[in-house]
């Protein structure tokens, strides 16, 4: 089944970045979201094609990081 890409606008997208570790950064679910697909399958492309993205695309919150985020 084909998803369709969420239509967001351009006030929507900025209130989707988040300060994390002092840098602006889009949660994988936000840009999952975006780009009509789910979270795990937007982890596996990036992870298949690590090469097509720069070495600091992606990084993954500790424990502490995500406990202190969600509160």
């Amino acid at each position: 089944m084909k998803r369709e890409m969420v239509d967001y606008t351009t006030v929507d997208i900025t209130t989707l970045i988040v300060i994390v570790r002092g840098k602006r950064v889009n949660l994988d679910r936000d840009l999952a979201g975006l780009y009509g697909t789910t979270t795990k399958r937007l982890n596996e492309q990036v992870k298949r094609n690590r090469n097509r993205f720069p070495d600091d695309f992606m990084f993954q919150l500790t424990a502490k990081e995500w406990a202190d985020w969600t509160l």
